[in-house]
């Protein structure tokens, strides 16, 4: 079996390919926490060969745009000397006033030609919102790191489609998951609990910080299921409004850890009104802050069921690339469980742990969208492997 040392995932490859590129674009890798950006991107170092250093910024304090400064003055010496030069700045978002700084810095290399290149690594919602699309336009590329998907875990820890639906995708969790207790402690506190606490509550600014959280747990709990604000409002302390907690919903997506999405409608505006489905990114968190054990969670059908329909729609998020959509759909009580759309195509899902003989909700979505494609995942049609060792625009075509 291989390990995470030696494993080396597709964005490896893609990390090496910008990296040997001529000086053109920042490239910056973005993602949530514990998806391995560093380690890929060590890999892809040792690999590379050529010049380069990685520093790390985190920790630094709040006022370092100096040592950003410093450090980006000394890989100029060095690009100067050897004729090309990588600079990785890692945990970007902790530096103060970093977009400014980097902006400022880049723009006087092109000018006066330093051959210096340059790739950051941050967590996407604050590399997007708090400097690129304002400071940086038009001067860096983008590289997503997703979750891991099953595949990757069946390759680098022996995973089967049973561990990825109860565990989830960190693989740093992996070599846990035989501890109870230690796996659950590690996805509590060393995954989202800092994705809350220093990706979300100290970058931006939130009112009323308990009631996220709230809503972080709600959406755990009841990933897969369909909830109206309203009732979200009914569950939740101190709720405030609809708009409040679409935002806070937002900004969880925005960290990688749940989504609420968006009912599949041929009008957009009517979908951004619609229910949210909630939707964990990674099946780890429904499992993590489940009040049933994982004995429980894999011997009763209807809570088996629910994980592997929210391992389902994290799989589609995950492989899900640039301008693939990923929503669900209902009319009453006829229900598709997940929607793929790159716009013109469609395809639907409909997950089942166990037989049924029909199946009204793809029956119904049909009949209004005759060109879709139509899926049965689980006891009945496509298998579980199957499934999830296909990204979500492979459906499509």
């Amino acid at each position: 079996m291989n390990q995470t040392k030696t494993y080396k995932r597709k964005l490896v490859g893609t990390l090496l390919d910008r990296i040997r590129e001529e000086r053109g674009f920042l490239q910056v890798l973005a993602g949530p926490r514990q998806v391995g950006k560093t380690h890929a991107l060590r890999q892809a170092l040792r690999e590379y060969g050529g010049s380069a250093r990685y520093v790390l910024a985190e920790d630094l304090g709040a006022s370092t745009r100096e040592w950003l400064e410093s450090e980006w003055n000394q890989a100029r010496l060095a690009a100067r000397k050897t004729g090309s030069h990588l600079l990785a700045i890692d945990e970007i978002q902790k530096v103060d006033g970093w977009s400014e700084t980097v902006k400022r810095l880049w723009d006087e290399d092109t000018f006066d030609g330093t051959p210096l290149k340059v790739i950051l690594l941050g967590s996407s919602r604050v590399l997007i919102q708090k400097g690129l699309a304002e400071s940086l336009a038009g001067r860096f590329e983008l590289i997503q790191a997703r979750h891991w998907t099953y595949a990757e875990m069946r390759d680098a820890f022996g995973f089967t489609p049973d561990d990825y639906i109860l565990f989830g995708s960190y693989p740093g969790a992996a070599p846990l998951r035989r501890s109870e207790a230690r796996w659950c402690a590690y996805i509590r506190d060393s995954i989202a609990e800092p994705s809350i606490s220093r990706d979300i509550l100290q970058l931006e600014r939130i009112a009323k910080p308990a009631l996220l959280r709230q809503l972080f747990l709600l959406a755990c709990r009841y990933s897969a299921r369909i909830l109206s604000y309203q009732k979200m409002l009914g569950q939740l302390q101190d709720a405030g409004n609809a708009t409040t907690l679409a935002h806070y919903l937002r900004l969880l997506g925005e960290a990688g850890l749940v989504q609420g999405l968006e009912k599949h409608y041929a009008e957009a505006v009517r979908s951004k009104a619609s229910s949210p489905k909630l939707a964990v990114c990674n099946n780890a968190l429904l499992t993590a802050f489940s009040p049933h054990s994982l004995k429980t969670l894999r011997s009763v059908p209807e809570l088996w069921g629910r994980l592997v329909e929210s391992a389902a729609g994290a799989h589609l998020l995950a492989t899900a690339g640039d301008g693939i959509g990923i929503s669900y759909w209902n009319d009453g009580a006829k229900e598709v469980d997940f929607i793929v759309s790159d716009g013109e195509r469609l395809a639907a899902f409909e997950i089942k742990t166990s037989r049924a003989d029909k199946v009204p909700g793809l029956h119904a979505f049909k009949r209004l969208h005759p060109t879709a494609r139509s899926n049965l995942v689980g006891a009945q049609g496509m298998d579980l492997e199957t499934f999830f060792t296909t990204p979500a625009a492979d459906f499509l075509r």
